[in-house]
């Protein structure tokens, strides 16, 4: 039985959504100065850019043009 457009719908997003949120976990163990090192203006542009891809994102449900980016932090 083939699933509906619904199922399929609920099902691609629960598994991405649960893979977004494993992924932000894992950014945030960036935080550790013990381990890592990163200016206040890194972390600005890291959550600069997720809240722009979920701004994008949530344009793409109510129907507007999406304009995918990569991200990118200099040495």
């Amino acid at each position: 039985m083939r699933e509906s457009k619904r199922e399929r719908f609920v099902r691609l997003a629960e598994s991405r959504t649960n893979k977004v949120l494993d992924q932000i976990r894992l950014l945030g163990n960036l935080a550790n100065r013990g381990n890592y090192s990163f200016t206040e203006e890194d972390a600005k542009r890291i959550f600069s850019a997720i809240e722009k891809e979920i701004k994008t994102a949530r344009s793409a449900f109510a129907g507007t043009e999406v304009n995918e980016q990569r991200f990118k932090l200099e040495l």
